[in-house]
């Protein structure tokens, strides 16, 4: 599988323009994030170290959680991990 490129990744988000979280936002939204990957692994569903890094990232980033899903699914192209031009 291939690895989720971080870097590239982490400048098209600061090229977005959304509301960014307070650090007191982005602490909950830590705390949040963990109690959902312990959900997961306990569903045996657990996150691949590349996703753990995307999602800590995107978090240093200031996104919302919320938010997430949407700019991963408009920045990756379908089928693939490859981040569209």
């Amino acid at each position: 599988m291939a690895q989720i490129d971080l870097e590239t990744l982490r400048e098209r988000i600061r090229q977005m323009d959304f509301a960014r979280g307070t650090p007191e936002q982005i602490a909950l939204w830590r705390e949040d994030v963990a109690e959902s990957r312990a959900n997961l692994v306990i569903e045996d569903m657990t996150p691949t170290i590349d996703e753990d890094a995307m999602f800590a990232m995107m978090l240093d980033e200031g996104v919302p959680p919320a938010l997430m899903p949407s700019i991963i699914l408009s920045l990756y192209q379908p089928g693939t991990r490859q981040i569209a031009a």
